[in-house]
């Protein structure tokens, strides 16, 4: 099985895919909105916590989460 890189999911968000992953027990959605600029939305709406339900996040923040995120998916329409 190849390797899922970082490389990849920047790639896949520039050609302007949305990423569903698990991080912490939480499912989130990343979209890319603007160069540098990504959106983070929590995916579990229906669980009370102290998660933030959406973010925008930087490039930065997105490379520094990659190694924790699970179970990474396309979001398929």
């Amino acid at each position: 099985m190849e390797e899922y890189t970082f490389e990849r999911l920047w790639k896949e968000l520039n050609e302007g895919y949305q990423i569903y992953y698990t991080y912490m027990n939480k499912r989130y959605l990343l979209t890319k909105l603007d160069k540098n600029c990504y959106s983070r939305e929590l995916v579990n709406k229906d669980e009370k916590g102290p998660h933030p339900r959406k973010q925008i996040v930087t490039l930065k923040a997105v490379k520094e989460l990659f190694e924790f995120m699970e179970d990474i998916e396309y979001k398929v329409n």
